[in-house]
C-alpha cells in the first residue's frame, strides 16, 4: 500500500511538472509571438505673436513645426520595452539634457512584470510629476503651463510600480540627476522618487515627490469626469527654493468631435528659474479641440499677466497670443 501511494504521488508530480512545462512553454510562445506596435504623432502650428510666454513648446513665431514622434513598443505577458524617438523643435526642447545620437531619444526603457501587481522598469522614461506631458496628443491645451515647463521632463533610472486592491497604487524609484538621460554626470546627486495614487470609476488623484540632498518637490495631480460631458482637473506643485504653482483645468464636450477647455494657472518663482526671482505670473488659456479622424485642430487664446514688466522687452506686464495647431496621432 505504501509503495502504491509513493508511486501515485510520483506520477502526480510528473504530471504537474509536465503541465507546468507546457504552461511555461505557452507563455514563452505568447511572449515571442506578441507583435511590436508602432504609434506616434505629428504636429505643427501658427503663432500670432513674435513673443511667447516663457514656457516650453508652441513658442516659435509664425508658421512653425512641432515634432514627429515615433514610438515602438513590445508588450509581452512577462516583459516588454518602449522606444520613443522625437524629431523637430518640440522634440529638441523635450530632450535638452541629451547629446549626440541620444538627442532624439524621448524614452527608452524595458520592464519586467514580476507579478500581476508589481512591475520593475529600467531605463529612461517621462516624468511622473505634473498634469501635462510632452506628447501633444495627450494635452488638451497646445501651449504648456509654467509648472510643466520648469519641472522635470524625464528620468533615467529604475522604478518599481505596485497596484493594490481598492484602486491604490505606489511607485518608488531612484534616478540620475533630473534630465540627465544617457548617464549620471560626474559629481551629481542621485534622486529618489515616489508616487501614491488612487483611482476610482470617474477619475483619480496622484501625490508625487522628487527629492535629493537639499532639494524636495511635492506635486499633486487629480482629475475626474463630473458628467459625461464635463471634466475637471487640478495640478499643484512646490519645489524647495525654486518655484510653486497651482492650475485648474475645465473641459466641456458639445459633441464627440468638439470640445472646449480652459486652464487657469498661478505660478510663483522664488529662485529665478523661469522668471525673475520673487515674481509671479497668472495665465489663462482657452482652447478648443475639433477632431476629425486622427486629426485634432486646436485654436487657442492665451493671456499672461505678470507681477512685473516681463514682456515686450520689459515694458509690459501682460501678453496675449493666439495659436492654431494641428495634431495628428496614429
Amino acid at each position: 500500500m505504501k509503495t502504491q501511494i509513493i508511486q501515485t504521488i510520483f506520477a502526480f508530480t510528473l504530471v504537474m511538472l509536465g503541465l507546468n512545462t507546457q504552461i511555461n512553454a505557452q507563455e514563452e510562445a505568447e511572449e515571442e509571438s506578441a507583435a511590436v506596435s508602432f504609434s506616434g504623432s505629428v504636429d505643427a502650428y501658427f503663432r500670432s505673436s513674435s513673443e511667447a510666454p516663457a514656457t516650453s513648446f508652441a513658442n516659435l513665431n509664425g508658421f512653425a513645426l512641432g515634432m514627429v514622434n515615433l514610438v515602438a513598443a513590445h508588450e509581452g505577458k512577462k516583459a516588454g520595452f518602449v522606444g520613443d524617438l522625437v524629431f523637430g523643435p518640440r522634440g529638441a526642447d523635450a530632450v535638452f539634457g541629451s547629446t549626440g545620437s541620444a538627442s532624439i531619444v524621448n524614452q527608452l526603457y524595458a520592464y519586467w512584470n514580476v507579478s500581476d501587481n508589481a512591475t520593475i522598469t529600467l531605463g529612461n522614461f517621462n516624468t511622473f510629476l505634473g498634469y501635462e506631458v510632452i506628447s501633444p496628443t495627450a494635452n488638451f491645451n497646445y501651449s504648456t503651463s509654467y509648472m510643466f515647463s520648469y519641472g522635470p521632463f524625464s528620468h533615467t533610472g529604475v522604478k518599481a510600480d505596485f497596484s493594490f486592491d481598492g484602486g491604490f497604487s505606489l511607485m518608488l524609484g531612484a534616478f540620475n540627476a533630473t534630465d540627465a538621460t544617457e548617464f549620471q554626470p560626474e559629481g551629481a546627486d542621485y534622486y529618489g522618487g515616489a508616487q501614491l495614487g488612487y483611482e476610482f470609476g470617474s477619475g483619480g488623484a496622484w501625490l508625487n515627490a522628487l527629492f535629493t540632498d537639499g532639494f524636495f518637490q511635492i506635486d499633486l495631480t487629480a482629475g475626474m469626469d463630473v458628467t459625461d460631458n464635463v471634466y475637471v482637473g487640478v495640478n499643484a506643485t512646490s519645489a524647495s527654493d525654486s518655484f510653486s504653482g497651482v492650475a485648474g483645468y475645465l473641459q466641456f464636450a458639445t459633441s464627440d468631435a468638439l470640445k472646449f477647455g480652459v486652464r487657469g494657472e498661478y505660478f510663483s518663482d522664488t529662485g529665478g528659474v523661469a522668471i525673475p526671482a520673487d515674481e509671479s505670473v497668472f495665465d489663462v488659456t482657452l482652447s478648443a479641440n475639433y477632431s476629425t479622424g486622427n486629426l485634432t485642430i486646436i485654436p487657442e487664446i492665451r493671456l499672461d499677466s505678470a507681477s512685473a514688466d516681463l514682456f515686450d522687452g520689459g515694458t509690459s506686464s501682460s501678453l496675449s497670443s493666439f495659436v492654431l495647431a494641428a495634431v495628428y496621432g496614429f
